[in-house]
């Protein structure tokens, strides 16, 4: 049996001022020539993917590369060949990015390139790019106004998940009713974890799946304009996640946390098997902070989920 080649590609994500995002056309004689991506190449041996990265969009649209972050790393099988993605978004270049080899090229909104025919390997990570680097959950106690008061100081664009496991469901229901508008006005995107239906009915953001929960969904409970994440501790839990095509997970903990001392870490080291090059997007959580981004990121997350530090 002639096994399958195995190629490594850096891909870049520019994303401009007004929020557009930059596609390239695969040229003719190319595999899949016609269909649209974002640029990138092969790494070659003995290259970093930040070099490679650097590398093939200079070569590709002459520019510089000056700020750029991981986004997603991971394996997609096309019919005779296996391609693992390193992608990074791009936020910071010199030069006007212009085509260099041939290839068309278009500026387009994230929501708008459902029109484009593209390569399957786009839609995972426009799911990535359209989620925070920061998953922040409610601390167990506090009532409504000492949420509030607090809220317009973590991160822009975070999901907030509120997790009060102690509140009957009416409780919960009215709470969430309470600092919803605050949420939106500190541009949080708030997640709930009650009945799915909750969100539709108060408006809220996305349901956030406990590790039970998951593994009792035998489909997607919200439709692809709500989020949807999950809490998992395993592999399996994890596959269940990116079978029932939800959007995001959480995964933890990391290190041992004071709210659960009895949970032993899983490190990053257990963390990195779990992820391995899977398309579902991933959070690290426990003993975890916005200092611990770029160290989670290094290890293939999207962002950091945590509690105490952000409170």
């Amino acid at each position: 049996m002639t096994s399958r080649p195995l190629i490594l590609v850096a891909c870049g994500v520019l994303i401009n001022a007004q929020g557009q995002v930059l596609l390239a056309e695969r040229p003719a004689g190319k595999y899949a020539a016609g269909k649209w991506e974002f640029p990138g190449g092969k790494i070659e041996p003995g290259e970093t993917a930040p070099d490679a990265l650097r590398r093939e969009l200079h070569e590709e649209l002459g520019v510089v590369v000056e700020q750029a972050a991981p986004l997603l790393r991971f394996q997609h099988a096309y019919s005779d060949r296996d391609v693992v993605l390193d992608c990074w978004s791009v936020t910071a270049w010199s030069g006007i990015a212009a085509s260099q080899e041939g290839q068309r090229l278009l500026w387009r909104l994230p929501t708008e390139i459902r029109d484009l025919d593209v390569l399957p390997t786009v839609a995972p990570i426009l799911r990535a790019l359209g989620l925070p680097p920061h998953y922040v959950f409610t601390p167990p106690h506090g009532d409504a106004r000492f949420l509030r008061a607090r809220l317009a100081a973590l991160p822009k664009g975070a999901l907030l998940r509120l997790r009060r496991p102690n509140l009957a469901d009416g409780q919960y229901a009215a709470l969430a009713r309470e600092i919803l508008p605050d949420c939106r006005a500190a541009d949080l995107r708030l997640m709930l974890d009650r009945a799915p239906t909750l969100c539709q009915e108060l408006g809220a953001a996305g349901w956030h799946a406990t590790s039970a929960h998951l593994m009792q969904l035998t489909a997607r409970p919200l439709p692809p304009d709500y989020l949807v994440a999950a809490s998992v501790h395993i592999a399996a839990e994890y596959a269940a996640a990116q079978r029932l095509g939800l959007d995001c997970a959480v995964l933890g903990p990391i290190k041992p946390t004071p709210t659960h001392p009895e949970a032993a870490g899983i490190g990053w080291p257990g963390f990195t098997v779990i992820r391995q090059t899977q398309a579902l997007p991933l959070y690290a959580l426990g003993g975890l902070g916005p200092a611990d981004l770029e160290v989670a990121q290094a290890q293939g997350a999207r962002g950091i989920a945590g509690i105490s530090a952000y409170w």
